[in-house]
């Protein structure tokens, strides 16, 4: 009989190795003894699993401490001298349960996948790790693997259990931390937490796994029993290092875009029925969602994620998820999903000191803590979380079929000192402010993509001079295929709100981008972060009158779509909404009855197509050979004017901005060469919502008269406000 004090530890929740003692165990003697812990239950019996036969009723001990009613039972199992298949019939207060038990079954991790995961060099830990549905020697159930190295105890609690931390506790794989348990028919769509017992022997608020691949909506916190979703097809045009490719980007927060009719979430299939249609008919390539994974706070707008394998409950499932990006490249439409290694919140229920001490943030507050947030930061130099991210990036990307990741908050991630005082920060080895292990892992983390997922691109929101964020590790680089451009965003607008008057001074914001545009693959952002937390909206930013302020928006798309670097525009933008962005109502639909509004979305549809059937405005983005100046310095009149070309240097579009109200007849630009330039896009057309001043015809001749140091130039009526394109015919 096993002793008293054992009892009492497994009764009590503190034993740390139940496999030690539960289930079929031989003594001393050699008699084969069978304990279980069943509290509450009133009699346990154990059924031969062949003959379905009753072999025994175990015994209930009495532990004076515990009272009459232990839920320990115990037998000798006589006429037995080794292992067989058996089950147990449950007597309840309320009815008989007939059950396979947990402890009668061998370890779920093989030894190659516990190296492996010791080892931190499992390169899908999620296969292993979470919860599985597994059939195990016959014997259908669910395998829970969760990696805690300090716990003193931890087991598996759930709907199926009562939520009872007694009832399951699991194996500890010492060579890797991880416990684990299979579950016999506990199947899909049950509910689970783990409680641990901390190493000083607290019992910890349930925690949420953090491999879970489905959540509860919140405010409820459980995870939930799923399979490992499909993988979806990924049809990827802008395969990793294939620059030269047409990227416009519609980037969208799905519980704002458009509320379901009861104004709550919209399921992922309304989604797709009404996002997917509108997106393509805008002419966009790329679907950017902010993040799906679950989190726990809507006004977090997903960048605090808490599940990380999980997309959020708010629009349904896993597998609706995976459908709706289906049906996107099913319409030709990439998908991009913002994704978050840079911090996590402290909720009870998540990663904060998951195992009673700090395991996936750093101890040290001085580099565990985010001053701006009160967020945990991850300790990217930790094996196992270094793990948990990278294979997290791959994750989705094999298994919902996206077609990219867009990394928020990198520069939080590469400096040590980001946002703190002298004396706040920990200096690295070399005693720099560089963050090594960020940067070692955002070059692997790209690495692995490029071997794993060839197809598949990252793009990096990184705000300072960081060198080669787009360039490959082998180069020095941290190996995104795209960097965004912060510069470039924070230069045009801050332009764009001077009145007309006096943009004259401010020339060089439009022009300084250029001076470092081939330094990085750029993407040129107006995304969710300039029309937030006060910021006022893009059409609220332009400056002037009614009638100007959309002038001046629908100048500035043009310049945008005609300058070198990829395209991202924040849903609203595409109609000029005027309210600031609010995450919990859905977008001002109602003004695109409006002919002003309706018209900045004709033009974006129609710069989109432009953008993607014209290889001058695509072809050479991230190389001077693909642009070139006409007039970059008429700051007195606030015009510019360049050329974009194709890899077939015959192929050219010319782009003249005029961002001031007046109208300037015979303005002499130099051209290129002889031959016609066919008005393609004139932002001030009727059509748009302007003032349709334009060049007769929409085409112009070139004359051999001396411009801008050419031999041949145009004489151009430009419109207030406007920008237009020319394409060059020869």
């Amino acid at each position: 009989m096993l002793s008293k004090a054992e009892v009492t530890s497994l009764c009590c929740g503190e034993h740390g190795d139940p496999f030690a003692v539960l289930g079929l165990h031989a003594d001393a003697k050699g008699r084969l003894w069978l304990r279980s812990l069943q509290p509450g239950a009133n009699s346990v019996f154990v059924i031969d699993a062949d003959s379905g036969k009753v072999l025994i009723e175990l015994s209930q001990r009495r532990i004076e401490a515990l009272g009459e009613n232990s839920g320990f039972f115990e037998a000798s199992i006589l006429g037995r001298n080794k292992p067989f298949d058996y089950r147990l019939r449950i007597v309840w207060p309320g009815g008989t349960q007939e059950v396979d038990d947990p402890y009668r079954f061998a370890t779920v991790l093989g030894e190659l996948d516990v190296w492996l995961l010791a080892e931190g060099s499992h390169l899908r830990p999620f296969e292993r790790l979470g919860a599985h549905l597994r059939e195990i020697d016959g014997v259908k159930g669910t395998a829970f693997a969760v990696w805690a190295p300090d716990a003193q105890r931890v087991s598996v609690v759930g709907d199926f259990n009562t939520w009872d931390g007694r009832r399951h506790p699991m194996r500890l794989r010492r060579e890797c931390g991880v416990w684990e348990l299979f579950l016999p028919g506990v199947a899909a769509g049950a509910h689970y937490k783990y409680e641990i017992r901390s190493s000083d022997g607290h019992v910890l608020p349930l925690k949420a796994d953090p491999y879970g691949f489905a959540a509860e909506m919140r405010p409820s916190t459980a995870s939930i029993v799923c399979a490992l979703p499909q993988t979806a097809t990924r049809v990827s045009v802008a395969a990793g290092g294939k620059l030269n490719v047409p990227v416009s980007i519609y980037e969208v927060h799905l519980g704002s875009w458009r509320r379901a009719d009861d104004g709550g979430f919209p399921d992922w299939l309304r989604i797709a029925e009404t996002l997917i249609p509108y997106v393509t008919d805008l002419g966009f390539t790329h679907l950017e969602l902010l993040p799906i994974s679950e989190h726990p706070f809507d006004g977090s707008w997903g960048y605090q994620p808490l599940g990380l394998y999980a997309p959020t409950a708010r629009f349904g499932s896993p597998q609706g998820f995976c459908d709706f990006v289906s049906a996107c490249h099913t319409a030709g439409l990439e998908v991009i999903v913002d994704w978050v290694p840079a911090h996590f919140p402290t909720d009870e229920h998540g990663l904060s000191r998951f195992d009673g001490r700090p395991l996936y943030e750093h101890a040290d507050p001085r580099e565990g803590m985010h001053q701006d947030w009160g967020t945990l930061i991850y300790n990217f130099g930790r094996r196992e979380v270094f793990n948990f991210l990278v294979g997290n990036a791959l994750f989705w990307i094999e298994h919902y079929g996206v077609d990219g990741l867009r990394v928020d908050a990198v520069a939080s991630m590469l400096y040590r000192d980001y946002s703190r005082e002298a004396g706040q920060w920990v200096p690295n080895v070399y005693g720099g402010r560089e963050n090594l292990e960020a940067v070692h892992f955002l070059r692997r983390m790209n690495e692995v993509l490029g071997q794993e997922c060839p197809g598949a691109a990252t793009y990096a929101e990184e705000s300072t001079a960081w060198p080669s964020v787009s360039r490959p590790p082998s180069m020095g680089g941290l190996g995104f295929h795209y960097k965004w451009n912060m510069g470039w965003m924070h230069d045009v607008l801050g332009y764009m709100t001077h009145d007309p008057v006096h943009r004259r001074y401010h020339h060089n914001q439009l022009t300084f981008g250029l001076l470092y545009a081939f330094t990085e693959n750029f993407v040129l952002p107006l995304s969710h972060d300039e029309v937030v937390h006060g910021k006022g909206s893009l059409i609220s930013k332009m400056s002037g009158d009614y009638w100007q302020k959309f002038a001046n928006l629908r100048a500035l798309y043009g310049f945008m779509w005609g300058h070198p670097g990829k395209k991202l525009l924040f849903m609203g933008g595409e109609f000029a909404q005027w309210n600031e962005w609010n995450d919990e109502a859905s977008l001002d639909w109602n003004l695109l009855d409006f002919p002003q509004h309706d018209g900045v979305r004709r033009l974006i549809r129609d710069l989109n197509q432009l953008y993607r059937r014209t290889p001058a405005l695509h072809e050479i983005d991230f190389d001077p050979s693909g642009f070139e100046w006409i007039s970059a310095n008429d700051s007195d009149n606030s015009v510019l004017a360049f050329l974009r070309r194709a890899h077939d240097r015959s192929r050219v579009m010319l782009c003249v901005c005029n961002f001031t109200p007046i109208v300037r007849h015979n303005y002499r630009l130099g051209a290129p060469g002889p031959g016609v330039y066919h008005e393609r896009i004139n932002t001030d057309s009727e059509y748009y919502g302007g003032s349709n001043v334009g060049n007769l015809f929409g085409m112009v001749d070139a004359e051999p008269i001396a411009a801008h140091g050419r031999e041949w130039s145009l004489s151009l009526t430009l419109p207030p406000l406007a920008t237009v394109f020319l394409e060059w015919e020869h």
